[in-house]
C-alpha cells in the first residue's frame, strides 16, 4: 500500500533550518529502496532505516557475515605454463598468450563466479537480517510533517511524523560500547505505540520467541561446498514502558505503550581471518544483550557519543555561507540542484559523511570495511560485497590517515598481514617464487589465487599497492613498532617481485609477466585487443615504490643491508614512466591505442595519486603529460573513478578542475547531461556512492580528494591550500594529519591565506611548510603547536 505524505515543504524547510547543512542528511519521506535508507553502524554491527510509518524496515548487517568457506583456488602446476606465457609475450605475441594465462593460469574451479559467489566456497558479505515493525494508530488520516534524518555529529537517525494528533519520534543508533543496535520509540501522547515485530531474513534462518519480551535468530551460511559455514545468532529485546507486550507466531506484539527500547544484538562464529571458532552464537548475543537492557537508554546514549564523538570532532571542515534556499532543503533536492557554488555546506556534509561511513563500518579488531563498507540488504550484494585489490579497497581507507582517523586502519593492517600464508602458497604455485602475492579479488577466506579472466585478474601488482597503504600509515605516525610490524610483509611482497620481474630485451628493463593494467585492453597490430602485457605503466610505478620503501625501512630498522642493495638494484632497472607522441603518459610499455580511451580505471597515473611521483614541482614534464592524459580519460565515469580523478587534479594543483569533478561525484546517480548522454557515477539521495550500483570506495575517494585539495605533504614537506576552487573563497578546516607526524589547520579569506597551524603531533620536529611560492622551515618540539599568518608566509 503506498503511503501518502502531506507535510508542507515550508514547514520541512523550516525543520532543516534549526540544523547545520554541513551535518545533516535528511528526508521527508520513507526510503523504498537501500539507497534510500539511513546507514550507520558501530564497525562491526550495521543498521539501515527506512523509516516506514506503518512498516518500518531496519536491515541489520554483522561485518564477519560470510558465506563460503576456505578453498584451494591455486592450479596445480600453474608454473609450468609460466615460461610458454612469457616466451610468447617477449615475441609480442600477446593472443596467445592471454590464451594460455587463460587455460592455465587463473583460478580453480568457479574461482569467485565473477561477482556472484554467495553459493560457492568463495562466498558473499550476506545481509544478517531485516528487523521489521507493522505499526498501528488510532486514526486513519495520512502522516504529517514527516522527517528522517542522520544526525552525522552524533551518529544517530531520527525519524519524526504526526498522525491523528500524534508527534511519533523513533531514534537509533549503534553503539560500540555496548555492541546493540538501539531504537527508541516515542510518542507525545501516552498509549499511542502498538506494533508487532518480527526478525527474518531472506533464506537459512530459524526465528523463535524465547520470552515474551525477546526474539532469537539463528542459522549458518552456506560453506559453498555443500554444507553449513559461519553461523550466527540475532537478539532482539522489547522494553516497554506502559500498555503490554507479548509474543507468539515467532513474533513480539506490544500494545499501547508510552515508550518502547528495542534492541539488537549478534554474533557469528567467525573468527577473523578465515577461521571458525566453534562458539555458541546464541550465548554471546545474550551475553550483549543482557549487558545492554541493564542500562537506561540515557547510559547508552552517552556511552556511544563519548565514543564516537572521540572519532569524528578531532577535526572540522567550514566552507563560505551557502545559499539558505538550496541548503536548507532535503538532501536528494541538494544532491538534484547540482549546485555545488552555491551550496557548498553539501561538499563538507559529503566530506563529513565519508569520515561518518569509516568510523562506523572500520574498527579495531574488526573486518576491514568492504565494498559496501558494512551494510548489505541481499544475501548476494554485487560483487559478492568483496575486496577488491586493484583501487577499491586501498580507497576505502585513503580518508584514515589524513583525516585524523589513523587507528581505523587497523583491520585493514590486519588482514594484508593475514594474507601472506596463502600468497606464499600461490607465489609458489603460480610463479614458483618466494614471498607472497594476491592478485585482484580478496574475501574472508585467503583468496589470493589470480581472477577467472586474463583480461582482469592477472595483477599481481595489487599486493604492492596493499603495501603502499601499510607504508603511508607508518609515514604518517613514525611509528617504530608499527615498522617492526609490518617491513615482513613488505620485505615478502618485495621478495616475490624479485622472483617474478624478468628482463626486457629491448631496454634491459626489469618487468613484471604475465601482468594486466587493471581492466583495460590496448590494441595489436592486427586491430585486435589484448589485455595481458609486460610491465604495465602502473606496475614500474608500484614496484619502484614498494623497493624504495624498502630501502628505507631497512636503513630505519638497520636490518637486510644486503637485501636492501638488491632493491637498489633491481630498482634501477625498472621502466621509467614514459611520455608517449601525444603528450600523454603511456599505459603500456608500447604506444598501444586503448580499446576504451574513457577507461574508468586510470592505473598509470597512480604515481601521480596516490603515489608521489610525478608533481608539478619536481617533475613537470610528467605532471604535464598526466594532465593531458587526464582531459583525455574525460570527467564522466564511474563513482569511484570521478573520485580518484579528482584526487589526481588535486596533486596537479588544479582546484578549479578538481571541483568539477566534485560535482560530478555529488550529482544524482542517474541522469541526462544537457547534450542528451546519459551518465554513470554520482550518488544516491541518501549520499551512497554510486558506481552504479552502489560502492563505497568513491564516498571514501571523495573525501580524501577533498582534503588533498587543502593540505597535501607528499614531497617531504606540507602544502597549504594546493589545490583550492574558487568556489570557496573562504572557510578553515582544523585537525587535519600530515605526512611526518603533524596535525595542520588553514583559514582562507578571498581566496587567499589568513593563519595556519601546525602541531607536532610524533614528526622529528623539521617541518618545510609551503604555500605558494613561498617556504617556511620550522622546528617544533614535540607537542608544540606554531600558528602562522600570511605575513610569515
Amino acid at each position: 500500500m503506498k503511503i501518502i505524505l502531506t507535510s508542507m515543504i515550508t514547514a520541512a524547510a523550516f525543520a532543516a533550518a534549526a540544523f547545520s547543512p554541513a551535518t545533516t542528511i535528511w528526508l521527508d519521506q520513507p526510503a523504498t529502496v537501500f539507497t534510500e535508507s539511513t546507514p550507520l553502524g558501530n564497525g562491526r554491527l550495521g543498521a539501515m532505516d527506512f523509516g516506514g510509518i506503518e512498516n518500518e524496515r531496519i536491515v541489520l548487517n554483522e561485518d564477519s557475515l560470510w558465506s563460503g568457506s576456505v578453498q584451494n583456488a591455486d592450479r596445480t602446476n600453474a608454473a609450468a605454463v609460466l615460461p610458454e606465457i612469457r616466451k610468447l609475450l617477449l615475441a609480442g605475441k600477446n593472443h596467445e598468450a592471454e590464451l594460455l594465462v587463460n587455460r592455465h593460469f587463473t583460478c580453480a574451479g568457479a574461482g569467485s563466479g565473477r561477482g556472484r559467489g554467495a553459493n560457492l566456497p568463495y562466498g558473499s558479505y550476506e545481509v544478517l537480517g531485516d528487523l521489521r515493525l507493522k505499526c498501528f494508530y488510532t486514526g486513519t488520516n495520512a502522516a504529517t510533517n514527516y522527517r528522517r534524518e542522520l544526525d552525522l555529529t552524533t551518529a544517530t537517525g531520527t525519524t519524526e511524523f504526526s498522525r491523528d494528533g500524534v508527534k511519533f519520534t523513533r531514534e537509533l543508533f549503534v553503539s560500540a560500547p555496548d555492541q546493540a543496535v538501539v531504537l527508541r520509540l516515542t510518542a507525545d501522547k501516552p498509549g499511542q505505540i502498538t506494533f508487532d515485530a518480527r526478525l527474518d531474513r531472506p533464506e537459512r534462518f530459524k526465528t523463535e520467541a524465547t520470552a515474551p519480551d525477546e526474539l532469537l535468530m539463528t542459522g549458518a551460511m552456506t560453506n559453498g561446498a555443500g554444507g553449513d559455514g559461519v553461523k550466527y545468532a540475532a537478539r532482539l529485546r522489547v522494553l516497554n514502558q506502559g500498555g503490554t507486550i507479548s509474543a507468539a507466531d515467532g513474533g513480539i506484539s506490544v500494545k499501547g505503550a508510552d515508550e518502547v527500547l528495542l534492541l539488537v544484538t549478534a554474533a557469528t562464529d567467525y573468527e577473523r581471518f578465515a577461521k571458525i571458532s566453534g562458539r555458541d552464537v546464541a550465548a554471546a548475543a545474550a551475553k550483549d544483550l543482557n549487558r545492554t537492557a541493564a542500562k537506561s537508554f540515557a547510559r547508552l546514549r552517552a556511552a556511544h557519543l563519548a565514543d564516537y564523538q572521540g572519532f569524528f570532532n578531532r577535526m572540522k571542515l567550514e566552507l563560505n555561507t551557502p545559499d539558505s534556499s538550496i541548503s536548507c532543503r532535503p538532501t536528494p533536492d541538494r544532491i538534484a540542484a547540482q549546485n555545488l557554488a552555491a551550496d557548498p555546506s553539501l561538499a563538507v556534509l559529503y566530506f563529513n559523511f565519508g569520515r561518518y561511513l569509516l568510523i562506523s563500518s572500520s574498527r579495531p579488531g574488526g573486518m576491514p570495511a568492504n565494498l559496501q563498507g558494512l551494510w548489505a540488504d541481499t544475501v548476494s550484494p554485487p560483487w559478492s560485497a568483496d575486496y577488491h585489490l586493484n583501487i577499491n579497497l586501498e580507497m576505502i581507507y585513503w580518508p584514515a590517515d589524513v583525516c585524523n582517523l589513523g587507528e581505523l586502519n587497523e583491520p585493514l593492517i590486519a588482514y594484508i598481514e593475514s594474507l601472506q600464508a596463502s600468497g606464499a602458497k600461490t607465489a609458489k604455485a603460480y610463479y614458483n617464487a618466494h614471498g607472497w602475492v594476491t592478485h585482484v579479488l580478496a574475501n574472508a577466506w585467503d583468496f589470493t589465487s589470480p581472477g577467472e579472466s586474463a583480461s582482469w585478474g592477472a595483477t599481481a601488482s595489487d599486493t604492492a599497492w596493499l603495501c603502499h597503504n601499510l607504508w603511508e600509515h607508518w609515514r604518517f605516525t613514525n611509528d617504530t613498532n608499527y615498522l617492526k610490524q609490518i617491513y615482513p610483509v613488505m620485505h615478502g611482497a618485495a621478495e616475490f617481485f624479485c622472483d617474478m620481474l624478468i628482463e626486457y630485451p629491448t631496454n634491459h628493463w626489469l618487468v613484471t609477466a604475465p601482468a594486466n593494467s587493471p581492466e583495460n585492453a590496448f590494441i595489436m597490430a592486427d586491430g585486435k585487443p589484448a589485455h595481458i602485457c609486460l610491465g604495465p605503466t602502473m606496475d614500474n610505478q608500484l614496484l619502484r615504490f614498494l623497493f624504495g620503501a624498502c630501502i628505507k625501512a631497512s636503513d630505519v630498522l638497520g636490518v637486510d643491508p644486503d637485501f636492501a642493495a638488491e632493491l637498489k638494484a633491481k630498482r634501477d632497472r625498472l621502466p621509467p614512466t614514459q611520455i608517449g607522441s601525444d603528450g600523454r603518459v603511456m599505459e603500456w610499455l608500447q604506444e598501444y591505442k586503448e580499446e576504451d580511451p574513457h577507461h574508468r580505471h586510470t592505473s598509470h597515473l597512480w604515481g601521480l595519486y596516490p603515489g608521489d611521483q610525478i608533481s608539478p614541482t619536481a617533475t613537470p614534464a610528467l605532471a604535464e603529460a598526466a594532465r593531458k592524459t587526464l582531459i583525455a580519460r574525460g570527467d564522466e565515469s564511474t563513482g569511484w573513478a570521478t573520485a580518484f580523478r579528482m584526487g589526481m587534479w588535486a596533486r596537479l594543483q588544479d582546484g578549479d578542475h578538481a571541483f568539477k569533478l566534485l560535482q560530478n561525484l555529488i550529482k544524482p546517480a542517474a541522469g541526462t547531461s544537457a547534450n542528451g548522454t546519459r551518465w554513470t557515477g554520482g550518488c544516491y539521495p541518501n549520499l551512497f556512492d554510486a558506481h552504479p550500483p552502489f560502492q563505497i570506495d568513491g564516498n571514501f575517494g571523495g573525501t580524501a580528494a577533498i582534503a588533498e585539495l587543502l593540505v597535501q605533504s607528499q614531497g617531504g614537506e606540507i602544502r597549504l591550500l594546493p589545490a583550492l576552487p574558487s568556489a570557496w573563497p573562504a572557510g578553515s578546516v582544523s585537525g587535519l594529519r600530515a605526512r611526518g607526524g603533524y596535525e595542520v589547520g588553514v583559514g582562507w579569506k578571498n581566496g587567499r591565506l589568513v593563519s595556519a597551524t601546525i602541531k607536532n603531533i610524533c614528526g622529528d620536529g623539521r617541518c618545510r611548510v609551503v604555500y605558494g611560492n613561498r617556504t617556511l622551515e620550522l622546528h617544533l618540539k614535540a607537542g608544540e603547536t606554531k600558528t602562522l599568518n600570511a605575513e610569515v608566509l
